[in-house]
C-alpha cells in the first residue's frame, strides 16, 4: 500500500529552476503533499542542512514575495498535490497576520504550520486562517506536558504537525514505543497527523505510516538537493524521485 508522504523544500534552494526540478521529482516519486518551507535567518526548529539551505537562498536575495510565487507555480503545475507552508512568526507578524494569510489563500497554499507561534498565543493566525479558507496547523512535540498536549489535540484542528522528537531537524529518529505513545496522543482528538523530524528511509517510512496521517521528510530531500545540484536539474530530480519512492513504498 503506497504511503502517504509530505515532502518539504526549502522555496528557492538552491535556485528557483533546481527547486522546481526537486518538486518534479517529489511528485514523480509520489508524495502527497509539498511542505514549502519560506526561508528565514534564524529558524529555531531546523538543523544544519535546512539552516544552511536557507542561509543560500537569501544571500542570493530571494524574497517572501518569492516564496509565494513558488508556492502558486507548485499548485500550477501540480493542481492535486495540496502546499502547507512552514514558516517563522516573524516573516508572517512583520507586515500583518493577516495580510500574510491573505497572501498565502491567493497563493493557493491550503495550510500554514509556524512552530514559533504557539496554539494559545498565535496572534491571530488560526482565526485569519479561517476567514480564508486555510488550516492553521499546530505543532505539537514530545516534551509538551500531557496536559497541554491533550488541550492541543483537542482544538479541533483538521491536522497536528507531530515533531517525532525534541530538538532540531536532520538527525535519523528512532521510532520506539515512546514516540508511539506520543502520536496517539496527539491524535486523540480525531486531527490528522503530520509525523515528522529525522525521516530518511523506507523502513522507517513504513514503520511510522500506520500511526500518522502522512510521513514528513525534509532534511533528505535537502541533503540529496545540495549534492546533485552541482550536475543540473536533471540529476536533482531523478535522486529526488527515488528517495520519495522509497518513503512512499516503504522500502
Amino acid at each position: 500500500m503506497k504511503i502517504t508522504v509530505m515532502a518539504h523544500l526549502v522555496a528557492g534552494y538552491t535556485t528557483r529552476e533546481i527547486a522546481l526540478a526537486a518538486a518534479r521529482g517529489l511528485a514523480a516519486g509520489g508524495v502527497s503533499y509539498f511542505e514549502v518551507q519560506f526561508p528565514f535567518s534564524d529558524p529555531s526548529a531546523d538543523g544544519k542542512a535546512i539552516q544552511t539551505a536557507c542561509s543560500t537562498v537569501l544571500s542570493g536575495g530571494h524574497a517572501l514575495a518569492d516564496c509565494f510565487a513558488f508556492a502558486r507555480a507548485l499548485r500550477s503545475e501540480f493542481p492535486s498535490i495540496p502546499v502547507f507552508a512552514m514558516t517563522y512568526a516573524n516573516l508572517a507578524y512583520r507586515g500583518g497576520v493577516e495580510r500574510f494569510v491573505a497572501r498565502a489563500a491567493d497563493s493557493g497554499i491550503s495550510g500554514l504550520i509556524v512552530p514559533d507561534l504557539p496554539f494559545d498565543r498565535d496572534e491571530g493566525l488560526d482565526a485569519a486562517c479561517r476567514a480564508r479558507g486555510l488550516v492553521s496547523v499546530p505543532v505539537a512535540a514530545p516534551s509538551m506536558a500531557s496536559e497541554r498536549l491533550s488541550v492541543l489535540a483537542h482544538l479541533g484542528r483538521p491536522y497536528v504537525y507531530a515533531a517525532l522528537r525534541a530538538g532540531i531537524t536532520g538527525s535519523q529518529t528512532v521510532i520506539d514505543e515512546s514516540t508511539k505513545d506520543f502520536l496517539r496522543a496527539a491524535g486523540a482528538g480525531g486531527a490528522k497527523i503530520l509525523g515528522g523530524f529525522g525521516i530518511r528511509n523506507g523502513e522507517q517510512s513504513a514503520t511510522l505510516a500506520p500511526l500518522v496521517h502522512a510521513v514528513v521528510a525534509g532534511s533528505v530531500f535537502v541533503d540529496l538537493i545540495r549534492e546533485n545540484a552541482p550536475r543540473g536539474a536533471d540529476a536533482v530530480r531523478s535522486a529526488v524521485e527515488a528517495k520519495a519512492a522509497e518513503l512512499c513504498r516503504g522500502r
